[in-house]
């Protein structure tokens, strides 16, 4: 029922998920960032607690795999789960139980992890894996075309109603939070939410930290 890829920017120390499902409201389930340690999706039968989990373990020192063979090895029901972890050192770690939905599988790369369930066949997780090394640019760039081509490379057994992209620096916030959570072409208008995002998203940020140095959009004190 989901697909999604979790990466890291070494340049910038930037961290990135995204993901699209059939359900409604994926991110808001499976989507864990966080600045400075990692990212993880919990999908496929869906735990959010594990995202949580997963990066105090990765805070906490843990590597990808470490974190991830405390989870298998203590999470409830984790055969119905699906992992996937990037962390601060970019090292990468997967997890499929034996309970996951449809075709199913798992694709790394430099930096990157894509994982994916219940798909329309068994190269979706491999195409987005290929298309973020594929482009230069921002990463929230990279991970939306990496959702569109594993759209293009097969998506889901069924529909696509629901996309996310989180992104977090520096801050203790992400600095990119975009959701559809029902629409019938949600990888595109992510696409379009972004490309609307993407050119305020730092001001946003310097806002937050000295707003004496923030450019204005829109009415002063907007939000």
């Amino acid at each position: 029922m989901t697909f999604s890829i979790c990466a890291r920017c070494p340049a910038s120390g930037m961290f990135g998920l995204a993901i699209a499902s059939s359900s409604p409201a994926v991110a808001a389930r499976c989507a864990h960032v966080r600045a400075g340690v990692g990212a993880v999706a919990s999908q496929n039968v869906t735990d959010p607690r594990l995202g949580p989990r997963g990066l105090d373990l990765m805070a906490a020192g843990a590597s990808a795999e470490q974190a991830l063979a405390v989870l298998v090895g203590s999470a409830p029901h984790i055969e119905h789960r699906q992992l996937a972890l990037i962390d601060g050192a970019g090292r990468t770690a997967f997890w499929s139980g034996r309970q996951t939905l449809g075709i199913h599988g798992a694709a790394v790369a430099e930096d990157a992890v894509c994982a994916g369930n219940l798909l329309a066949n068994a190269e979706v997780p491999s195409a987005m894996a290929a298309a973020l090394g594929a482009r230069s640019g921002s990463l929230g760039a990279r991970l939306v075309a990496a959702l569109a081509a594993g759209l293009a490379a097969g998506g889901e057994a069924g529909p696509v109603h629901s996309a996310g992209l989180l992104l977090v620096r520096e801050v203790t916030w992400p600095v990119a939070d975009l959701r559809v959570d029902w629409d019938e072409a949600p990888i595109a208008a992510l696409g379009r939410l972004w490309d609307l995002w993407a050119p305020q998203q730092d001001a946003y940020v310097t806002r937050a930290l000295d707003p004496r140095q923030a450019p204005s959009y829109g009415v002063p004190g907007d939000a």
